[in-house]
């Protein structure tokens, strides 16, 4: 095929939401991500967040009653989106206190664990947080 694409890193993720107001909600005080301008020059309803060197873009559905409903049971082997963190054990804890539905997983490579958590954003979009960068590549 030839020569890859020339690219620099990730961007953003764009997200089709619901309720525009509980992802929001769920990026800003679950997650940790920031409100950020965005071009008044869009004529739909959407939120620009920007957190860990990438952007989330929420927009919100023209259609919020026929957007399919994700299976809101939580597959670890489901399309998701997963963020690096600290203190795996400072998650899990914030995670119980927010009263979050989660799914602990741990993977091992060469006695190396990578521990695991799993959870949905307010549209079903799964979420991972992970200590990775354990596992050397």
């Amino acid at each position: 095929m030839g020569n890859p694409l020339q690219l620099k890193s990730l961007n953003h993720i764009s997200l089709v939401c619901r309720s525009l107001e509980k992802s929001v909600d769920f990026y800003v005080n679950v997650l940790g991500f920031f409100p950020i301008k965005r071009p008044s020059s869009f004529n739909f309803n959407g939120a620009w967040l920007f957190n860990y060197g990438i952007g989330i873009h929420l927009l919100q559905s023209d259609d919020p009653e026929s957007m399919t409903k994700n299976d809101l049971h939580i597959n670890p082997k489901d399309n998701h989106i997963s963020f690096q963190c600290e203190s795996m054990g400072i998650v899990e804890n914030k995670l119980q206190q927010m009263k979050i539905e989660y799914v602990k997983n741990r993977v091992e490579e060469n006695g190396i664990y990578v521990d695991q958590l799993f959870f949905h954003d307010p549209d079903g979009t799964m979420i991972e947080i992970c200590n990775c960068d354990n596992i050397p590549i």
